[in-house]
């Protein structure tokens, strides 16, 4: 990642309440955040990939399943 230069919005008590990046910046986080997101949900999959034994069951015979459990 890039180094960030960050400009601060201060509310009148000189708290910041906001951040101010040129926009080539912020695109480079957004895309960096995408990407990022790309490999968890990559790596999610995977794993439930290699978890899945083949096992299916319908949705009307889960959700009779999941009342029993529930009461």
């Amino acid at each position: 990642m890039n180094i960030l230069h960050p400009q601060f919005v201060t509310d009148s008590n000189g708290k910041q309440v906001s951040v101010i990046l040129p926009i080539q910046e912020f695109n480079d986080v957004v895309k960096e955040l995408e990407d990022l997101e790309d490999a968890y949900d990559f790596k999610i999959y995977n794993e439930s990939k290699t978890e899945d034994n083949g096992e299916r069951i319908s949705l009307s015979d889960y959700l009779i399943k999941r009342k029993h459990n529930n009461e």
